[in-house]
């Protein structure tokens, strides 16, 4: 990750820098003293580099003399996040994402799963976006808080969900049923709610898997949401379900 503002945005969303790098002369306006006042404050590595050190590093992006080294995300295992649910006496509530390949909407999905109480992420190992410096800084945090795991095989996964007692709906615009009007035994049971992409959606077998399709509802002449965004709203549904029971 590199550059002044994305440096400071990374810093002050909490993503887990290890070293940060700055070049060598480089001018110190008022945002690089930000950075600098963070990773002091953080307890970071902070290394006077040459310049060239970090056009190596970063494939001569426009760096701006700063660049933040991230180390690689520790992924759970899918079986965990369940695992880590029922240890705490909850009835498990995850979320899997099919098809989507940009980190940003990762980390917003992974941002409104912190908020209404997701015990976990589930992507796919190929194929699909990961937890990059990107996805970290887009969840605003969260990325601490809600854990990410990869399946090897999404469409296999889902069925070990459905084996383990987990109920799999998934969001299709084509769908007979609203979200609305899911059922409150199956909103508030565990559940693995699938999203997926905004231009094609859930893939035939994922959504051939799912044991039910829900719906947005949504005024005439929108096509579709974004899946961070669709995720946001059906999480908060699902969760005010979960609220009301005793």
């Amino acid at each position: 990750m590199a550059g002044r503002n994305a440096v400071v945005e990374a810093l002050h969303a909490d993503v887990p820098v290890t070293t940060m790098y700055v070049a060598a002369q480089t001018e110190r306006d008022d945002r690089l003293k930000e950075a600098l006042r963070i990773a002091s404050a953080r307890g970071l590595t902070v290394l006077q580099v040459p310049r060239s050190q970090i056009d190596q590093a970063t494939g001569e992006t426009a760096h701006q003399g700063v660049a933040l080294k991230v180390p690689p995300y520790a992924y759970a295992h899918p079986d965990d996040l369940v695992s880590l649910a029922t240890e705490d006496g909850q009835s498990p509530l995850l979320v899997a994402l099919d098809s989507i390949t940009d980190p940003r909407n990762l980390g917003a999905v992974v941002r409104s799963a912190a908020a209404f109480g997701v015990h976990g992420v589930v992507v796919p190992e190929r194929r699909a976006a990961g937890m990059t410096a990107s996805a970290w800084k887009t969840s605003a945090g969260s990325a601490s808080r809600v854990p990410v795991a990869r399946a090897t095989n999404l469409t296999r996964q889902l069925k070990a969900y459905q084996s383990g007692g987990l109920s799999v709906v998934g969001l299709d615009a084509a769908a007979d049923t609203g979200i609305e009007d899911l059922e409150t035994a199956v909103a508030t049971a565990p559940l693995v709610l699938v999203i997926g992409s905004e231009g094609k959606g859930l893939s035939r077998l994922v959504r051939d898997t799912c044991d039910a399709l829900v719906r947005i509802p949504m005024r005439s002449g929108t096509e579709s949401l974004n899946a961070a965004v669709a995720a946001g709203v059906a999480l908060y549904e699902i969760a005010r379900r979960r609220s009301q029971q005793p």
